[in-house]
């Protein structure tokens, strides 16, 4: 029987602070069709669903091609604002953790996204972060979460158990994503739920430098 680990990270608001992006994205969406735009708070409620599904909960009276219609022109808008910024921050000690993590032989990352294959991969590129993963589940290729599809996925390809694997995000969608398929969860408190909405975590965690410590906790339970 295998004793490797598998820990499965969020990225947005878990390992990056992307929401300026995302708010400005969405807020160039709405109003390339002229449309009153969410909220910031509401905008950054649906961070980590994937976006037809995101956009669907913002605006669930509209009909379904005004819907796609936001789609795309959401993503042309980040597309445009991240080429013309500086890649979205990774959290502060993320990549110190990573690395930490990287060098314990028994132990696997992963990551498990809202966003496609192109914006996951912009990410690992800008940052240097793809030596870290061996399994990388986006929005192009399962349900939006919290549907279990992306973690059952990366325990499939990985060959660990879901009682030796954790998943690490900071909106409850990524806590119940990882429930939903038998694992245990990290909650982040300084992502785009905030600890209140985390209360489903089997711990919740305010720095990623305490990570390490959580992931051994959660372990033994």
């Amino acid at each position: 029987m295998s004793d490797l680990r598998l820990v499965i990270f969020d990225v947005d608001g878990t390992l990056i602070d992307s929401q300026a992006h995302i708010k400005g994205a969405m807020a160039a969406a709405f109003l390339a069709e002229s449309l009153p735009g969410p909220t910031d708070e509401a905008v950054l409620g649906i961070v980590g669903l994937s976006l037809p599904v995101a956009i669907a909960q913002l605006a669930p009276e509209l009909e379904p091609a005004l819907t796609d219609r936001l789609v795309t022109a959401y993503k042309e808008a980040f597309h445009s604002l991240r080429a013309a910024d500086f890649p979205s921050p990774l959290y502060p000690g993320a990549l110190e953790v990573l690395e930490g993590l990287a060098a314990q032989e028994n132990l696997l990352m992963g990551v498990a996204t809202g966003k496609s294959r192109r914006g996951l991969d912009h990410v690992l590129e800008a940052h240097g972060l793809r030596r870290f993963f061996v399994t990388e589940q986006v929005a192009d290729h399962h349900p939006s979460k919290p549907h279990p599809s992306m973690v059952q996925a990366a325990l499939a390809e990985t060959g660990v158990a879901p009682e030796d694997a954790v998943m690490i995000g900071d909106t409850s969608f990524d806590i119940d994503m990882g429930r939903a398929a038998g694992v245990r969860t990290v909650g982040v408190g300084w992502g785009y739920h905030g600890a209140g909405r985390l209360e489903r975590a089997d711990i919740v965690i305010d720095a990623f430098s305490a990570l390490p410590a959580a992931l051994e906790t959660v372990w033994k339970r």
